[in-house]
């Protein structure tokens, strides 16, 4: 199926949304609020998620990427799922939602 410019945008809406299912454990946050999410491309079902972790040696790597191939991987127009683990430019706690600053306690 071939989407229009408006349909893929309303994907990735959607995938957006799916992606604040996915949970931080060790700070309880979702991985959008937390700024970990840099770029979604969807072309024709796959789909390609740029994201960071708040550590290089985050031990939480394999247990968020697999709930991501999760909740993506249940949306319908989604056939395949790349997650991509960018280290640039490196997180901060600027790209975290004002929601997640206060959940956190940060100002």
């Amino acid at each position: 199926m071939v989407y229009t410019d408006q349909e893929i945008e309303d994907i990735k809406t959607r995938i957006l949304q799916a992606l604040e299912e996915v949970i931080d454990p060790e700070l309880g946050i979702d991985i959008i609020n937390l700024g970990l999410v840099y770029e979604i491309r969807f072309d024709q079902g796959k789909t390609e998620i740029d994201m960071t972790l708040t550590t290089m040696g985050c031990p939480l790597a394999d247990l968020l990427t697999d709930q991501i191939y999760d909740v993506v991987g249940n949306l319908p127009e989604v056939t395949e799922v790349d997650v991509r683990l960018v280290w640039s430019p490196a997180w901060t706690v600027d790209k975290m939602s004002r929601y997640a600053r206060i959940a956190l306690g940060i100002h």
